[in-house]
Order: C-alpha cells, then structure tokens, then sequence
C-alpha cells in the first residue's frame, strides 16, 4: 500500500496523566474503503478521532495522512481532510448561504462553485435564505456536512454522520458516503451498528484503549453464536425423535429445542445448512410451520467483543 494513499497509524498511545486513554494501536486505511470506528464510552474512540484530526497530539506513535506526517506537516495534512464532528458550532445567527460563503473564504475558495456542489450534494437548496437556529436538527447536520465537503477533501472524517436526521435523510446521507467513498477515504465513527451494516465496508471496535476487532461487517457477524443457525418452527410440538434425526444430518454441530414448536440447528464452523436442514425435514415428514436462517445480531458481538465475551 502506498504511504501517499493512504492513512496510517502506527503504533499510537495517548496518555493522560495515569490513564493511558490509547494503548499502541496500528491500522491502515486506504482509498475506497469506509472504515467504522466503534467502541463503548471510554474505549479511546473519541481521543483517537481527535488525534487524527490534530486536534490533540499523540504521547507516541505517529499518523500519516496521504504522506504527510501529522507531526511534521499537520497543515498539509488538514487542507486534505474534511472533518465532521459530533457537534458542529455553528454560527446560530448566520443565514445558511452566508454560513457557506464564510467557510468557502476560510478555505481560500474562490467562485460559487464549491457553494453549489455542497448545496446539491447535502439538499439544502431550501434552506439557504434561513437562521441556522431555526433549521431543524437534522438540516443543521446537513450544513455540517456541507461545511466539512467544501474544498472536497480526499479524506473524510466524521463523527455520527446521521445523527439527528430522519429515516429518509440518513438513507441520503448513507448513499452520498457510499458514492464519495469510490474517490475518498472515509472514516466514521458511529455507535450505531446499523450505520456499519448499511455504509462501512470495514470495521475497527476499539475498547480499554486496545483494538479488538479489525475485518469486514460480515466477518464481525459471523462471530454471532448464531450465525447461519436455522430455526424450524413445527405446527406441532417439538419430539425427542425430530431432535435425534437433525443431529444425524452432516455439518450439524447440535440441535436445541428454542420453544414448544420450535428447533435450533447450530451447523458446524458456521457454514451455510439450510438447503440440507430443509430438505431434510420435508423427507422426514417433519410437520412444518416456518424455516429461518439466523445471522445473528452485530450489537450482540460487539457487547461481547466490549465485555470480553469474544477474542
């Protein structure tokens, strides 16, 4: 992977007085990825996302953004990178059109075409001759958004990107990361696992200062202890027979009763039964109501993965 490509951190601590809030963390994030950044309050999610922002110094290690060493050219560094925090100040007072053209000056922007590629991308055509204070949350957000996009930064770092916004908005919001992240690196930290399942493409939970997980939303699921089991619901109840022939069948690992009408079939190294378990039943004359194949839940193995649950 080439430096110039790229975000890499190596080997970063930060430490605050006797605690030590980021305990030698290494990862890398390339173009075309969105990368989720997750972890419970404390874990050393936000002291991380503020270190990549410059916004505080590492005690050891370094980051490099496309080449440029944050402690060494960390201006560079910034003309490259966008950033949305969790709370933007925004200036209340400020007409919308008049808060952009502030930022475009800022940014030694010249032109309104910068204004009008984040006016369009964000939607926020009607809200341009209004008070920011009286937009509503979720518009507010959208401003934030379009303040952090307008030098179109190749590298994108936000923090609870739909927060605030409505159903359709975060389906918005979400679109316009996947199609940015084709040209940007993007980071996002989020503690709603929805947002990793519908936008990341790769995820990193950090908890106690130490990263724990490192690999792609499906490889996080698969740590479910029920992924790909499948459940029979019966319209009759559930036997000791039915039970002793599913764990006859190949690649089953156990099978447990989960109600008076209802089988769990664990499949061994959780691969993919439900065609066998299927047919199987219907062979066997098994009277049935329902077949589901179980993916399981990331929340459940983010919590053990956070609470020591999972390796």
């Amino acid at each position: 992977m080439e430096q110039a490509d790229c975000i890499e951190v190596k080997n970063l601590t930060k430490v605050f007085g006797s605690i030590k809030a980021v305990d030698n963390i290494s990862f890398n994030v390339k173009k075309g990825e969105v990368f989720g950044f997750l972890g419970p309050n404390g874990a050393g999610k936000s002291t991380t996302m503020k270190m990549l922002t410059s916004f505080i110094h590492p005690t050891s290690g370094s980051i490099s953004i496309l080449g440029y060493d944050l402690a060494l050219a960390s201006m560079k560094a910034k003309e490259k990178t966008g950033y949305l925090p969790e709370t933007v100040a925004l200036y209340a007072d400020m007409v919308t059109l008049d808060f952009l053209n502030f930022i475009r000056e800022v940014r030694g922007l010249k032109g309104r075409a910068p204004i009008e590629r984040v006016v369009n991308l964000c939607s926020l055509q009607s809200v341009l001759d209004k008070k920011i204070e009286t937009l509503s949350k979720g518009f507010k957000r959208r401003v934030a958004l379009a303040q952090a996009l307008m030098h179109d930064p190749e590298v994108l770092i936000m923090d609870e990107p739909t927060d605030g916004l409505d159903p359709n908005q975060k389906a918005e919001v979400r679109d316009l990361i996947r199609e940015m992240a084709k040209e940007k690196i993007i980071i996002l930290s989020t503690h709603i696992l929805e947002e990793v399942e519908a936008v990341c493409t790769r995820a990193v939970i950090i908890n106690e200062g130490q990263i724990r997980f490192d690999g792609t939303p499906d490889e996080l699921r698969r740590r479910s202890g029920i992924h790909n089991a499948v459940e029979i619901k019966l319209n009759s109840p559930v036997s000791n027979e039915s039970i002793n022939k599913l764990q006859e069948l190949v690649y089953v690992e156990s099978v447990k009763q989960a109600g008076k009408h209802s089988l769990m079939i664990f499949p061994e190294n959780k691969k993919n039964i439900s065609h066998e378990v299927m047919a199987f039943a219907i062979q066997n004359g098994f009277d049935i109501d329902e077949v589901s194949l179980k993916q399981g839940s990331l929340n459940e193995v983010f919590r053990n993965i956070t609470e020591g649950g999972v390796s």
